[in-house]
């Protein structure tokens, strides 16, 4: 690829929310100047994630988070075309992807090693300008560089696989048993990282037939459909009667939270990184309290441990994100591929 090293100046084309409505649209805008701590990313492949179609649909949550105008995305891989004056790690041709929490690495959490909950973050894409764009600014310290063993389109999709990672690897997990609430393409990924972290069993919930077929693909040892099977008692049937020890909740679907304390064992692990749409009630003494449940709310991907497992769980061959890749759109496309991930008949979408 030719890289200017010089300013890059011009325009580009960018996809952003321009209304309080549903849709996007695609746009002509300024190629971002890059400050001195800053560099220019030309961006080569990006991903939709599960909030670019909250934001595309205009729900609830969109409404009361973003304001537009806004360029959405914060899923991609890209190369370095310009460093701001101050960039000292970084250079023109170096390729990468970033942690698009933008963090100020001043208040308790980010100076406690919990930057990922930072009191004061900026999310690109959601509250500053994304990666559904030719090129993006983005601060230095947020870059990871992209091993050369890892496939491009995998890093385009470091954002969600680590918070996979980050979800499965927040407790004990060799030897124990799992059970995966949701068929999205977080969940999914879940699977072959728990495997590879030790997990004796997985299991997984979904009730989209693609979506079910696919978890398959990627390891898991059992997939219930909740539209059809008593997935409380198959799992205690998996498990002798016990439950399992760890319950990844990956929907944010009120009845599924409440299946998973019915299929966890007593001191068992619940860790939460689905998003509910509306406030939900749980019975504490009951679900919490008597069975000494260890209930975990996950955020995000831990700045940046999560980054460095990612990268060895693929280098090492355990964990392959090949077949979660289901389909590639042109970004004039875009229509179009939004709208087949709101139906979720896809695993990971790209838009080149």
């Amino acid at each position: 690829m030719n890289v200017n090293t010089e300013s890059v100046k011009g325009k580009m084309k960018a996809l952003r929310k321009l209304r309080p409505e549903k849709g996007l649209d695609l746009v002509e805008v300024s190629i971002p100047q890059v400050k001195p701590l800053e560099v220019l990313i030309k961006v080569i492949k990006r991903a939709i994630c599960g909030t670019d179609l909250h934001i595309y649909k205009w729900d609830e949550w969109s409404a009361n988070r973003l304001k537009p105008p806004v360029t959405t995305g914060h899923e991609f891989y890209g190369e370095i075309v310009e460093v701001g004056s101050e960039v000292k790690h970084y250079k023109v041709g170096d390729t990468v992807t970033a942690e698009m929490h933008v963090v100020c690495y001043q208040c308790y959490q980010c100076r406690t090693s919990k930057a990922h909950l930072c009191e004061n973050v900026v999310i690109l894409g959601v509250d500053g300008d994304g990666a559904f764009a030719d090129y993006i600014a983005v601060p230095e310290i947020n870059l990871w560089r992209v091993p050369k063993e890892i496939d491009p389109e995998w890093a385009a999709i470091y954002d969600p696989f680590g918070n996979a990672v980050h979800t499965v690897m927040a407790g004990e997990t060799v030897g124990k048993t799992f059970l995966i609430l949701g068929g999205g393409p977080i969940g999914i990924a879940a699977i072959p990282v728990a495997k590879a972290a030790g997990a004796s069993l997985v299991i997984l919930t979904e009730v989209s037939e693609y979506r079910k077929n696919l978890s398959k693909i990627m390891g898991a040892d059992y997939v219930l459909d909740p539209s059809k099977e008593d997935v409380v008692a198959k799992v205690k049937e998996l498990t002798h009667g016990e439950g399992v020890d760890v319950v990844l909740e990956m929907s944010g679907h009120p009845a599924a939270i409440e299946q998973g304390f019915r299929c966890i064992k007593k001191a068992g692990r619940y860790s939460l990184l689905g998003i509910p749409a509306k406030p939900i009630t749980i019975d504490f003494a009951k679900d919490i309290i008597f069975p000494g449940i260890q209930l975990q709310g996950i955020n995000g991907r831990r700045m940046f441990e999560t980054w460095y497992q990612m990268d060895q769980l693929l280098i090492s061959g355990k964990v392959n994100l090949k077949p979660l890749i289901t389909h590639h759109f042109k970004m004039e496309n875009y229509k179009e591929a939004f709208e087949i991930g709101l139906l979720g008949n896809a695993g990971k979408i790209i838009l080149e």
